[in-house]
């Protein structure tokens, strides 16, 4: 096996995202993957999994010692998703590259979109909503009750499809999912996100390595550089301000998406009008 020792840099960019977000890892990584290292979409998921899982657990160890993790809801959330996850990888091997692109790149699009709508939120008149997770005065852990379970058990199975299907549905998804269904203050909200990732990110690589879908060469110097960004970014969070680094986040991330559906709509174009073409090339 002959390491791939490029995949350092972009690994290094995509930590660095992560570290300054606390969130947006995985849809960096993938397109840097793509782009940067002619991966295909089904190549660069597995890969951006175990990145961002290993950034996250990283992470999630002082959180733990904080005791600021709800395990709880972490558990259900995450035994879902890992339960899931399989079959998210395995529809993936099923598509094209290029469908799978398009539905990256929207699933991108909308990732900017909510991005960019939170951070003009504290502008805006907030409007008052009782989640259906209530967070205990006196224990300091959610009130169960159907309606809560309901919605963990919604959030796990998105975020557990959608790891495995585009290597994506970390912080995005689970803390905007959070915010749905818990009234948990934006510590913990964040710290049972990172578990929750992990978890699944977790049961997401041991799938894709049982099903012989994991690039070693590719995804070790990945995740070292992911690693090594995500401690970089959270050294440097104090330099910026929330709002701007959010806008600015999601209008590089319309960018990236709006280029990754140009590289599938080209693709497409390429296979229609020259079907073939590709084999003929490797086979040169």
């Amino acid at each position: 096996m002959e390491i791939q020792w490029l995949g350092i840099l972009p690994g290094i960019l995509a930590g660095f995202v992560l570290g300054l977000t606390g969130s947006g890892g995985s849809i960096v990584a993938v397109p840097l993957l793509v782009f940067g290292l002619s991966a295909t979409v089904a190549e660069a998921a597995p890969v951006a999994l175990l990145s961002v899982g290993v950034s996250a657990a990283v992470a999630t160890y002082s959180s733990f010692r904080e005791r600021v993790v709800r395990y709880r809801a972490a558990s259900l959330i995450a035994g879902t998703g890992m339960l899931i996850t399989p079959i998210g990888i395995w529809v993936a091997q099923q598509f094209s590259d290029a469908l799978l692109t398009i539905l990256f790149s929207a699933v991108l699009a909308y990732a900017a979109w909510y991005m960019y709508h939170k951070s003009h939120a504290s502008a805006a008149q907030p409007v008052i909503v009782i989640p259906p997770c209530q967070l205990s005065l006196e224990s300091g852990r959610l009130i169960w009750t159907i309606p809560c379970a309901k919605g963990l058990f919604a959030a796990g199975t998105a975020t557990g499809f959608l790891s495995g299907l585009l290597g994506v549905g970390g912080g995005f998804i689970i803390v905007p999912a959070l915010r749905k269904v818990s009234d948990l203050p934006m510590k913990m909200l964040v710290a049972t996100a990172l578990s929750i990732t992990a978890l699944i990110s977790l049961a997401g690589v041991v799938s894709a390595t049982s099903m012989g879908f994991m690039n070693w060469a590719l995804a070790l110097p990945f995740t070292a550089g992911t690693v090594a960004g995500t401690l970089l970014g959270k050294r440097c969070t104090h330099i910026f301000d929330e709002a701007s680094l959010q806008r600015s986040f999601a209008i590089l991330a319309w960018c990236i998406a709006l280029s990754m559906l140009i590289k599938a709509m080209y693709s497409l174009t390429v296979e229609t009008d020259f079907p073939g073409r590709e084999r003929l090339v490797v086979r040169q």
